[in-house]
């Protein structure tokens, strides 16, 4: 397994915000020629639907390096849960990222559910409803700001999928695939690794 996974996304993410990107050699025709046959991703992305958050630009890599899953607010369902498992288990992918941004509309809905109450319509329900627990979550473990919230929800979002697949569990466990939390800065361009703050334990009285 290539521990330095995680760095590759970095560094293209550094060459990217300082504008140094030099991905676009491979986007080409010649590159594409390439993989009209087989692809070979090192790493695996759920992100945002968000349109101001596509990974392989923001990471700086190229076609066929990513295998990308995005979703409003990165929520999980069963079609996501099967992508992530074949991008571990058919194509080998040694790493998960979880990629939240700041200002995300899904985690603003969520969390005016929470607050006020106020639950969208039709699909958009859905989304918000799944969001919102984490929304609670992250608040009881100290989260204060939009932006803080919806770092803690990439975080349980990186749990969630460990255990409702068992197959990323295992994944992670016996040291095949690294997973990381992130982050999106829409303002500055960079991307930053988060963890699961802790949730104090309620007192019952």
């Amino acid at each position: 397994m290539n521990s330095n996974n995680w760095a590759r996304l970095s560094e293209g993410n550094n060459r990217w915000v300082q504008g140094r990107s030099r991905a676009d050699d491979k986007r080409g025709a010649s590159r594409r020629a390439e993989l009209a046959y087989s692809q070979n991703p090192f790493a695996l992305v759920l992100g945002c639907a968000d349109s101001r958050v596509p990974a392989e630009i923001l990471f700086d890599q190229g076609l066929g390096d990513l295998f990308v899953v995005r979703t409003a607010g990165h929520t999980v369902d069963s079609a996501v849960l099967g992508s992530l498992e074949y991008a571990v288990e058919v194509l080998g992918v040694e790493l998960l990222v979880v990629l939240g941004h700041e200002g995300c509309g899904a985690v603003a809905a969520a969390a005016r559910v929470v607050d006020e109450v106020d639950v969208p319509h039709g699909y958009i329900r859905d989304v918000a409803e799944k969001i919102a627990p984490n929304v609670l979550r992250a608040r009881l473990g100290g989260a204060a700001t939009p932006e803080e919230v919806g770092a803690q929800h990439a975080a349980f979002t990186l749990e969630l999928l460990r255990e409702r697949s068992s197959t990323l569990d295992a994944a992670v466990r016996r040291g095949a695939l690294d997973a990381v939390a992130a982050q999106y800065c829409l303002q500055t361009g960079r991307v930053t690794e988060v963890l699961a703050r802790p949730v104090p334990q309620l007192m019952i009285a």
